[in-house]
């Protein structure tokens, strides 16, 4: 069995989002301080790393919203490693609340040379430590981010400049931001389209995540200027994907990119709900849907 680490939390007031839930980038912080205190308690904490000259960054995270935690709820985060590779390990995390699953994710690390930048072998002491039965065979699978089709005409573009709070110990924008940034323009693209929070809220339905992907491909930076460009596809009854795409605007580097599954939902009952036609003749030139009709 793989070596798991579980840590308990609380959910504070100021991490609960509009809805009274959770906000959905919090849990990819809680995920973060879970997973160094289990490399710390296998004896391998930051100071370790820095003597090493390694730095673990993560590559992407996919993490799948099973039930909705609220302010004062308790719950516990368990991870472990489910794999390595040369450079690369696989770490899997569940949040639970008493005996109920909230929630679950994997986040793909990449080991990396603290000086050049550079990718790094894992050292066999490691991977033996924290997988001590081996490493499982055959090798898991990583699937490749989904791709979305063409944006359609109504594609929304917003900008920010990073801002020093948005920074962790690396000095780059913490993974976890990126998430905020995506979330902070979700909501200004359907209010962009005459659907801000106060009118949906008034209509009785919310937009719910489901699920987020995450992929990170370069970091940024203080004072950065960043452009977040953002499209809905594969429109459903009561679900669609957003894409995200965040760029530096000096260069047009793609930084990060997200795909993120949402459901309409009634927020009285909790029930998944038909979208409203006036919501999808409003977002119509944001929407691509299956057939590809706009």
């Amino acid at each position: 069995m793989p070596l798991t680490h579980t840590r308990q939390f609380r959910v504070r007031y100021y991490e609960c989002d509009a809805y009274g839930h959770l906000h959905n980038a919090q849990y990819l912080r809680f995920m973060q301080e879970t997973a160094f205190d289990a490399s710390a308690a296998a004896g391998y904490d930051l100071q370790r790393y820095h003597q090493m000259g390694r730095q673990w960054l993560i590559h992407n995270t996919e993490i799948e919203y099973l039930a909705a935690l609220h302010y004062d709820d308790s719950f516990a985060v368990s991870t472990w490693v489910a794999d390595f590779r040369r450079a690369t390990s696989r770490r899997m995390y569940e949040f639970r609340r008493g005996d109920e699953l909230v929630a679950r994710a994997h986040t793909d690390w990449v080991f990396l040379d603290s000086a050049s930048g550079r990718p790094a072998t894992i050292p066999t002491e490691m991977v033996q430590t924290f997988l001590p039965e081996g490493v499982p065979q055959p090798a898991l699978k990583r699937q490749p981010f989904a791709t979305p089709p063409p944006a359609p005409a109504g594609v929304f573009r917003t900008r920010r400049r990073v801002e020093f709070r948005d920074l962790d110990p690396v000095q780059h924008v913490n993974n976890a931001v990126y998430l905020d940034y995506a979330s902070e323009c979700g909501f200004q693209v359907v209010a962009h389209f005459n659907w801000p929070l106060e009118r949906m809220l008034a209509a009785g339905f919310g937009i719910f995540l489901r699920r987020n992907r995450i992929e990170y491909l370069q970091p940024a930076v203080l004072g950065e200027e960043l452009e977040v460009v953002t499209w809905a596809y594969n429109m459903r009854r009561s679900t669609a994907t957003r894409y995200y795409a965040i760029r530096r605007v000096s260069d047009e580097t793609l930084l990060a990119r997200v795909n993120t599954y949402a459901v309409w939902v009634e927020v009285k009952s909790g029930h998944v709900q038909r979208v409203s036609q006036d919501f999808l003749e409003d977002l119509r030139p944001n929407l691509v849907f299956p057939n590809g009709d706009q």
